[in-house]
């Protein structure tokens, strides 16, 4: 076992000198998330962040969500630990893709999942979170055509809990693609009394054999407050961790070890050290950039 005891000490103590706040993913390592001042999803972390009179923010997650947390809080640096930490499901779609998108489909309202970059956040209507996707597009009337991006997985889902039909980009999470229904029956088979909780952005057949559909946030809710002592956590590896952590007299399982996103995993304490002492990769955005993303994760709250 590897003591990070010292390395966690040493990014907290230049925490402290530079007047920084550190936020990480919950698919992030766990001797990192222990470093953390928060963890949890994306646009929470961004809104944590945002509300600290912190002047740094450490992002310990992937580009996007760096990103976002500079769309929230233009005031202050945000830093990213890892700058090769990249997401390949908010790669799939481009600013570009979204305008030829709304050129086949004139009057459609675009709902992006925040999984994307800055650049299609600002080309779109509205934002939405796994959490409330299916909210955000039942709010939407139901004469306007909605164009949903870039999740074809979660896209599926809004249709299932909405009745609406979605004009929806064939994006989609390698991570979450990687564990499959026949891996879910087999972990059943292996712990029959485990409910099985499964992520939105997971395959259609692994949606419907789970007990319960949840973002991570809600995940880690819904283990909390159920009586069951076992549970399959369909989703990235990472999460486990916390689950455990929060719920030390229950046990969490994975589906396949395949699960696990190998740009969250990027980013190492020494990364984030390193990062941090030398005021590298600082994300920055153009300001109309900045403010269009924000006016589309601003609309989100009207629906939700």
């Amino acid at each position: 076992m590897v003591d990070y005891g010292p390395m966690q000490a040493e990014l907290r103590e230049l925490a402290l000198k530079k007047d920084a706040i550190i936020i990480a993913h919950n698919y992030q390592r766990p001797e990192v998330q222990d470093a953390a001042d928060f963890v949890g999803d994306s646009l929470e972390l961004s809104r944590m962040a945002a509300g600290t009179d912190a002047k740094i923010i450490l992002f310990c997650g992937v580009h996007f969500m760096a990103e976002t947390a500079h769309i929230l809080s233009p005031d202050k640096k945000v830093l990213i630990a890892e700058i090769k930490a990249g997401c390949p499901m908010a790669d799939m779609i481009s600013a570009a893709d979204v305008a030829r998108l709304r050129d086949e489909h004139p009057g459609a309202l675009v709902v992006a999942y925040v999984n994307t970059s800055a650049a299609v956040k600002a080309e779109t209507d509205i934002c939405c979170t796994s959490a409330n996707a299916a909210k955000v597009v039942s709010k939407i009337p139901e004469d306007r055509e909605i164009i949903f991006i870039p999740d074809r997985n979660l896209g599926l889902y809004v249709e299932k809990m909405t009745g609406r039909r979605l004009i929806m980009w064939e994006g989609y999470c390698p991570t979450h693609e990687y564990i499959t229904a026949e891996d879910v029956l087999g972990s059943k088979k292996e712990h029959p009394a485990a409910l099985v909780v499964g992520h939105p952005e997971c395959l259609p057949e692994v949606q419907n054999i789970a007990d319960a559909i949840e973002s991570t946030s809600g995940m880690l809710r819904y283990c909390k407050a159920s009586d069951a002592k076992e549970f399959i956590i369909a989703t990235e590896m990472g999460l486990n961790y916390r689950l455990k952590k929060e719920n030390p007299d229950k046990e969490f399982y994975s589906p396949t070890k395949k699960a696990i996103c190998p740009n969250m995993k990027m980013t190492t304490l020494s990364k984030a050290i390193k990062t941090l002492r030398e005021d590298r990769y600082e994300i920055r955005l153009p300001e109309d950039i900045r403010a269009r993303a924000l006016a589309a994760v601003e609309a989100m709250v009207s629906y939700i």
